[in-house]
């Protein structure tokens, strides 16, 4: 498929607002990566969005939005409830210095992700099928990454307790929220047990749109007790507030 020049420019336009530079390679990666996500979806529940321009906007653009709290340098990341690849994908497509581990609990859609690796054709990057509840007590996978990032997949002190368990000491974790920011104030105790503490809550604007978002940037500062994160199901029917 040919990407019409107007959302070329699009895509082009919203990179350059995160101050990065898409290669024609880089393009062309993105528009692979769309036409497999509007087919795969037509077979599994991937998204919701099948507009390419909401898909640019909504999810590719989306995506970049954390890449200011990103350093351009070798580091691990993991996406937490990866789902269809966001933010991990696009992230990777733009800053090719990190490496990626995009978790998700639904084989069907590892296995897509999978896809997508091998076609596009990026490297320095996994898709893993597990929940984060059994993969953060995982020796492997544990305080081994120096940034865990997550998109609205529960509540932040749930996502907490699923997140900075993979988080080195110094590392950092990034939720990217929505407008409603009620739930960052029942996070105290989540961090305090956790090790976390929030750095920097950065209100947005999503480019190209008048929608709000919230990036929480939390950063750890002592190991997590290694009786977290709990069995699988119990951080969502628990939370620690």
């Amino acid at each position: 498929m040919k990407l019409g020049n107007e959302l070329k420019e699009l895509l082009e336009k919203g990179a350059l607002h995160y101050e990065k530079i898409l290669s024609s390679q880089q393009l062309e990666q993105f528009v692979s990566y769309m036409e497999l996500l509007k087919d795969w979806n037509t077979k599994i529940n991937l998204t919701a969005i099948e507009d390419d321009r909401e898909i640019i906007i909504k999810h590719f653009i989306d995506s970049m939005s954390i890449l200011p709290y990103i350093d351009d340098k070798e580091q691990k990341l993991i996406d937490v409830g990866t789902g269809a690849g966001f933010p991990g994908i696009p992230l990777k497509i733009v800053n090719k210095s990190i490496q990626v581990t995009l978790l998700d609990s639904l084989e069907k859609r590892t296995k897509f992700l999978n896809e997508v690796i091998k076609s596009i054709n990026i490297s320095q990057i996994e898709a893993v099928h597990g929940r984060a509840e059994d993969m953060g007590v995982s020796p492997k996978y544990r305080e081994t990454y120096d940034i865990a990032v997550a998109r609205a997949v529960a509540n932040l002190p749930v996502l907490l307790e699923y997140c900075l368990p993979f988080v080195k000491i110094n590392g950092i974790f990034i939720a990217m929220k929505g407008s409603n920011t009620e739930e960052f104030e029942n996070c105290e105790k989540a961090l305090d047990i956790l090790g976390g503490k929030i750095e920097k809550i950065i209100k947005m604007e999503l480019p190209f749109t008048n929608i709000i978002r919230n990036v929480v940037v939390v950063r750890k500062f002592r190991q997590t007790p290694t009786k977290y994160p709990r069995k699988a199901g119990r951080p969502i029917k628990e939370p620690l507030i």
